[in-house]
């Protein structure tokens, strides 16, 4: 599974919306709203990275109300779960 951090700025009054929007695309898993410069994050999960194009470049220029955005492709995931899981099979 890829992963895709997507940071969108988007006009102020419409951030609910866009929001909503957002989360209804095939393979957005997750949009939350945050403080900061930017208004949105979305985590696009994807099996295969030309699916990552078609969602950011062809889906999210349909959500009216997004003025930028800034897309962040993941290589490696350092969560807990994963280190965890390493250990219980031996990797060092």
């Amino acid at each position: 599974m890829i992963t895709t951090i997507v940071l969108v700025k988007a006009h102020p009054k419409r951030v609910p919306e866009c929001g909503a929007a957002l989360a209804g695309i095939d393979g957005v898993r997750e949009v939350y709203s945050v403080s900061g410069p930017w208004d949105l994050v979305v985590i696009v999960r994807v099996t295969e990275y030309d699916e990552i194009a078609q969602v950011v470049t062809e889906e999210f220029p349909k959500v009216p109300g997004i003025e930028r955005t800034q897309t962040l492709t993941a290589f490696r995931a350092y969560s807990k779960g994963d280190l965890e899981q390493a250990w219980d099979i031996g990797v060092e």
